[in-house]
């Protein structure tokens, strides 16, 4: 087990803020209790932790972004809002994954606060951890859940909104058997789109079919792959709505491989109106929203010092193409 600040100043005898005086060379303290500090500290393997470098007078002018999926359309119009606000303010950017839980880096750039604040979309990084960890001089922006905590904020996208005018606008073109292309269902925002879902089907008298019967990974894979299965189960439904655009994609290209025609047959909405969307064939209805104003609030949010935690909803749009049969 790693060793602590406190270990330390058991074993060499002392209070815990003369081995703080002793690792940041403070004249406070006396050169024989600096050395005898610093030989326990080396003895027992002690390493000061990020939080106890980077304080105020010894900032890394950094902002940490920790995501779970470091590629695709999304994020890099999130991002592109992100760098936009901290190079302003002088400051640096580092993108880590949350791939790998509590191995992953970016739990340790976070846990010991290697960087001066974070914007957080990834759930394999726990509540509990965000708010033990946010303080003035480490502030955290959530994008993916609602979290409230000093020095906590949230921008979410009106997701459900979204995905009720998508599924509404589906039902007043005539279609009536509509499946949800699911993403992960843990997912914070994929639940959100769901619960849309189902509410435009309830409020239009519609049922609400029992199950997910279609999951996939948020890419254009995942997408491909579920309704390639979906059409071989036969029973196809007269329309889809996707968790994201990428899935949307790559439904399309299933559907059409299997003779299916695209919205004659089946229509087809995706969710966050991604650069390739008009450029498909038919091009995607969407529902679009902006990335780069999410990325660059959140931002704007990590400067403002505010300790009372923001929540932020940004609107949606529907965006009306080919693929619905409009």
């Amino acid at each position: 087990m790693r060793a602590t600040i406190k270990d330390v100043a058991k074993k060499a005898g002392v209070a815990v803020s003369t081995v703080s005086y002793a690792m940041n060379n403070s004249p406070k303290i006396s050169e024989e209790t600096r050395r005898k500090v610093l030989r326990v500290a080396q003895e027992l393997n002690f390493r000061p932790s990020g939080a106890a470098r980077n304080l105020k007078k010894r900032k890394t002018n950094t902002i940490g972004l920790f995501l779970y999926d470091l590629g695709g359309p999304f994020y890099s119009q999130v991002i592109e809002g992100i760098q936009e606000v901290v190079t302003s303010h002088g400051f640096n950017l580092v993108v880590c994954s949350t791939f790998g839980g509590e191995n992953s880096s970016a739990h340790r750039f976070i846990k010991e606060q290697f960087v001066d604040g974070a914007i957080i979309m990834g759930s394999q990084i726990s509540d509990s951890l965000i708010l033990q960890s946010a303080s003035e001089s480490f502030p955290i922006v959530v994008l993916d859940r609602e979290l409230k905590g000093d020095y906590v904020h949230n921008v979410l996208i009106t997701y459900e909104q979204g995905a009720y005018d998508a599924v509404s606008h589906l039902i007043k073109l005539g279609r009536r058997k509509i499946e949800f292309l699911s993403g992960p269902v843990t997912s914070f925002d994929n639940s959100l789109r769901y619960n849309g879902y189902k509410r435009a089907l309830q409020e239009h008298g519609l049922e609400v079919p029992s199950r997910i019967s279609l999951f996939g990974r948020c890419m254009e894979v995942g997408g491909y792959q579920a309704v390639k299965v979906m059409l071989a189960g036969g029973q196809p439904p007269d329309a889809l709505f996707a968790a994201n655009d990428e899935m949307a994609i790559g439904a399309i290209r299933a559907l059409t491989e299997g003779g299916v025609h695209v919205p004659d047959d089946i229509a087809v909405v995706g969710f966050d109106n991604i650069i390739l969307g008009p450029y498909i064939n038919p091009p995607l209805t969407t529902v679009g929203h902006s990335k780069y104003e999410l990325g660059a609030i959140a931002t704007q949010l990590i400067f403002s010092a505010q300790k009372e935690g923001n929540s932020i909803l940004l609107p949606t749009q529907l965006i009306v193409r080919g693929s619905c049969g409009a």
